[in-house]
């Protein structure tokens, strides 16, 4: 197992690209424009089947909250929702952007392996586009698991270790010449996880797995080829390229993968 090592994916652009989060021609807004519907949309779902729709009583925590995305849909629903990341840039666009949408999010310097809370302070913890970006994923998994409360709800998502993902999200979205629209480094194969090992942690720690569901795509490849010809050469930004790639929730798990799992009882 490979574990407190160097993480070797450039972690800092989210400085480097902290205006960007609510740009939805820039890689950090695709996160909010593209996935965000189809991610959210599940949480929401799992929301109203365990806890009906009284969501304005859940203690929301988003690990690793970026810009704040996810972090302004869970307080939109009503959730008291707190926020923590690692970029004190991206904290600061966060902390901006909550207050132009009238949104009582608190926020706060600090990493998944070590988070500033008591013992189950919260009912709903959140870790996305997160564990492919951190060199201990157990660490943040314990931590996770340590400031959720008994019964509460874990959700999830991140990138499967398959050929399939190393070949489209590292080869065609940040490597190749001729199609690469990411910035390099932004993910590295080596940090990817296979659900069966996020799963092992999990129980490990006292969360138990419910389910685990796919983020696939499903556009026609020539339109998706014409686009990315556009793109490269100018005559199209990014989110017009995105929009033909028309992401959903699947029962493909191979690239990018979602679920969700319980806090057992003390």
């Amino acid at each position: 197992m490979k574990r407190c090592l160097p993480v070797p994916v450039d972690n800092g652009i989210y400085d480097r690209m902290s205006d960007a989060w609510w740009d939805g021609n820039s890689p950090l807004g695709l996160l909010r424009t593209k996935l965000g519907p189809v991610r959210f949309g599940y949480f929401r779902s799992i929301l109203n089947r365990r806890r009906g729709a009284n969501w304005r009583a859940l203690q929301v925590l988003d690990v690793g909250c970026g810009g704040g995305l996810l972090a302004e849909d869970f307080a939109g629903l009503g959730c008291r929702v707190s926020g923590i990341d690692p970029s004190q840039l991206s904290l600061r666009t966060a902390r901006s952007h909550a207050r132009l949408s009238n949104l009582p999010i608190s926020y706060q310097r600090a990493t998944g392996a070590h988070l500033p809370f008591r013992n189950s302070s919260f009912d709903v913890v959140l870790c996305c586009d997160v564990l492919e970006h951190v060199s201990d994923v157990a660490a943040v998994v314990l931590e996770i698991s340590r400031v959720l409360a008994p019964g509460g709800i874990f959700f999830y998502d991140t990138i499967n270790a398959t050929f399939l993902s190393w070949l489209a999200v590292i080869r065609v979205a940040q490597e190749w010449r001729i199609t690469r629209f990411m910035p390099a480094k932004l993910h590295d194969a080596e940090q990817f996880v296979k659900p069966r090992r996020l799963q092992r942690w999990m129980r490990e720690y006292c969360l138990e797995n419910q389910e685990t569901r796919g983020i696939s795509f499903r556009g026609n490849p020539i339109v998706i080829l014409g686009r990315l010809i556009q793109y490269k050469h100018g005559k199209i930004g990014l989110a017009k390229l995105a929009d033909a790639l028309h992401f959903r929730e699947s029962r493909n798990t191979s690239v990018l993968y979602m679920g969700y799992a319980l806090k057992r009882g003390d």
